[in-house]
C-alpha cells in the first residue's frame, strides 16, 4: 500500500497540532485527518461527523488493524518531519549571522 501524506502544522495552544490529507495507491483521498496531543501521547482523529444522539462517527476510516497502523505511521512520519523542518527554521530566525 502506497500511503502518501500532505500535512500541515497547526499554530496556537490547541490539542490538534496538524492537518493531514492522505493518499492511498493515488487511487483515494482521505481529508481532514487530525494529529492530536492526547494525555498518552500524539494519535491520528479521522474525520468525523455528529449523529442525532450527539455522538460522532467516523466519515472514513481504515477497515483493518494493518491498514490503521500504516496510515498512523505515515501521517506521524510527516507530522515529525514538518516538525524538525519547523524547529529548524526558528533556529536559523534565532541564531546571529557571524
Amino acid at each position: 500500500m502506497d500511503i502518501s501524506v500532505k500535512l500541515g502544522l497547526t499554530k496556537g495552544d490547541s490539542n490538534v497540532k496538524a492537518l493531514a490529507t492522505v493518499t492511498i495507491d493515488n487511487q483515494f483521498a482521505i481529508h481532514g485527518l487530525k494529529v492530536v496531543e492526547g494525555k498518552k501521547g500524539d494519535f491520528i482523529a479521522y474525520p468525523s461527523q455528529k449523529k442525532a444522539d450527539g455522538s460522532y462517527a467516523d466519515v472514513a476510516h481504515p477497515v483493518t488493524a494493518e491498514a490503521r497502523q500504516a496510515v498512523n505511521d505515515a501521517v506521524i512520519a510527516a507530522y515529525d518531519k514538518a516538525r524538525e523542518k519547523a524547529a529548524e527554521v526558528v533556529k536559523e530566525d534565532v541564531e546571529p549571522e557571524r
